[in-house]
């Protein structure tokens, strides 16, 4: 970073869930005045308080609408330099404040093409890069013609869920409009069918690249492969992994470049950014799936940091902290390998001491949650304990809950 501000900045942080710790404690090692939004239900949960100033919550229902007049409310007191959104849902309320407010950064409809999966594919596809046939669950003659047109297995995908949240696969099309009546059917006008995408189904292995952007230009990308796909591994259970793609190999440079390309084509100037990409078993392509305006979820920034000492969260604190003017500089990142195996537990905090590698350089703390972070100089020693994990995790902790239908 540049040299300290005369002023202390005021940075304020959304979370509607719990993460994004490493950010907020980088923003108070330079100085910065923190303040964390958060909701109710959240409140407890292990924030680094020793870095945050105050926290102020919001109710769990609460709308754009209170995102915003909180935020405006803390405005009256403070001079707000900087608003950052730490978690996926927040991301577009963060926008609204900034509109209301006229703070730097992502405005509300900006940040809706990375929250909106039928709009990111949309200019995905307009800019080029190779996406998976779809189409908006809307006109009734144009879903006839898409599926005359596309043959099955088709998914069906909510356009504002995270992950594989609400994400159904349809064989035939007596399905896909048994479907839109059972959603058009539901109470919340957001939950009904026009909120929804259909897609062609491409089987394959699946990518995710995690990057850090200043000035619309990715100045560090992780390219990483997911043992199975994570739709599999929610729908199916079972243990989710991830490890470093083989560096210079060709999977990764194809990754890399398309990454650059899809950053540019949606307009992210500054922060943090996860995208994901399909290899098509039939074609050998590489499909564009979905990206995030944010930090990977399940423990994939611990995973990076192994492979490349670079901790995504604090280098995105310290963009932010730069601001629109520049002046920030990324560490040398080393050409390592990591990787996560993460599932769902049986027991409420697993005991992982019988796990004695000494390529383990992170254990994930979180109840009913058990997962392993490897550090290593070489792929294959990744990918040898990764494996060994998956099958013991399945003997001794695996729990296998219901899909979730949509967040929660």
């Amino acid at each position: 970073m540049s040299d300290p501000q005369a002023r202390a900045l005021n940075v304020v942080c959304l979370a509607s869930y719990f993460k994004g710790g490493d950010f907020m404690r980088e923003c108070k090692r330079h100085g910065s005045r923190v303040l964390l939004v958060t909701k109710e239900k959240f409140l407890h949960e292990d924030w680094p308080r020793e870095s945050l100033d105050d926290i102020i919550t919001v109710r769990n229902d609460a709308d754009s609408d209170l995102f915003v007049h909180t935020v405006t409310q803390l405005a009256r007191q403070i001079r707000i330099d900087r608003l950052v959104a730490l978690e996926e849902f927040d991301v577009i309320n963060a926008g609204l404040i900034r509109e209301h407010l006229r703070l730097p950064g992502m405005t509300s409809a900006e940040a809706r093409i990375f929250r909106d999966k039928l709009a990111m594919r949309d200019v995905a596809q307009r800019a080029g890069l190779p996406v998976p046939d779809f189409t908006h669950v809307l006109n009734y003659d144009g879903l006839r013609e898409y599926m005359s047109r596309v043959p099955p297995p088709w998914v069906m995908k909510p356009r504002a869920d995270v992950s594989a949240v609400g994400i159904k696969k349809m064989e035939h099309a007596e399905q896909v409009w048994r479907t839109i009546d059972e959603l058009d059917r539901r109470e919340n006008l957001r939950e009904r069918s026009s909120y929804y995408l259909l897609e062609r189904y491409v089987a394959g292995d699946v990518f995710h690249v995690d990057s850090l952007v200043e000035d619309g230009k990715v100045i560090f990308a992780g390219a990483n492969a997911y043992g199975r796909p994570p739709m599999d591994v929610a729908h199916g259970g079972g243990v989710f992994l991830s490890y470093t793609l083989e560096h210079d190999g060709e999977e990764q440079g194809a990754l890399l470049e398309l990454n650059q390309r899809l950053v540019t084509a949606l307009g992210l100037r500054h922060g943090a950014a996860h995208a994901e990409f399909i290899k098509g078993r039939e074609d050998g392509r590489f499909y564009f799936l979905e990206i995030a305006a944010r930090v990977g979820g399940a423990y994939i920034a611990e995973a990076l940091k192994a492979a490349s000492g670079i901790d995504i969260w604090r280098e995105w604190a310290n963009i932010e902290l730069a601001g629109e003017e520049g002046g920030y500089q990324l560490p040398e990142a080393r050409r390592e390998y990591g990787g996560i195996a993460l599932s769902l537990a049986r027991q409420e905090y697993p005991d992982t001491s019988s796990y004695m590698d000494e390529e383990i350089v992170y254990r994930v703390k979180k109840r009913h949650h058990v997962g392993l972070v490897v550090r290593s100089a070489e792929q294959e020693r990744v990918k040898e304990l990764l494996n060994t994990y998956a099958r013991r995790f399945a003997e001794e902790f695996v729990a296998v809950a219901p899909p979730l239908q949509k967040a929660e």
